[in-house]
């Protein structure tokens, strides 16, 4: 029998904003041998009583509603939506990435964050910090690309993500 492939799943969780509910999330995914491709955390209320928690995590159909039903049934879980089964969503990252370089190599490192609309926000005489955003391809194309002309280091925020239309999670 073939088993369904996997594809990454965007997961948006609302929780209560206390200690050790990332803990009791991520604990999850271990324990299971999920793997956790993105991780990002942020109070979401105005009373600073609930966290959004996105993760990106593949499997098969099966799976993913595995997790899903695993992550529902934790106590200070409100909320948990595949947003990749619901449909249109709106998904971005952000990276800070440091490329070193002179002469042509600058030039081209310039070239190419203005093609792909990084813009500098450190410039020394012999290095860049470039900021994108976007998607997680064209974050990683940009990054790809940087290999070529001096990236140095990069550091990534990983994926965020919320529905479209005027309704809330």
């Amino acid at each position: 029998m073939k088993s369904a492939p996997s594809e990454p799943h965007t997961l948006s969780i609302l929780v209560d904003n206390e200690a050790g509910v990332l803990a009791r999330i991520v604990g999850l995914f271990s324990a299971r041998g999920y793997n956790i491709e993105s991780l990002t955390v942020a109070d979401v209320s105005s009373d600073h009583a609930v966290s959004r928690i996105t993760v990106v995590t593949s499997g098969p159909p099966a799976v993913i509603e595995q997790i899903m039903a695993q992550l529902d049934r934790l106590v200070p879980v409100h909320r948990v939506l595949d947003l990749t089964a619901l449909g249109p969503h709106v998904e971005r990252e952000m990276a800070l990435v440091k490329v070193a370089g002179s002469g042509d190599k600058r030039v081209e490192a310039l070239r190419l964050a203005d093609i792909f609309r990084a813009r500098p926000v450190d410039t020394t005489t012999g290095s860049f910090v470039f900021e994108i955003s976007g998607s997680t391809a064209k974050v990683q194309s940009f990054i790809d690309l940087m290999r070529e002309v001096g990236l140095v280091e990069v550091a990534r925020t990983g994926v965020v993500a919320i529905s479209r239309g005027a309704a809330a999670v």
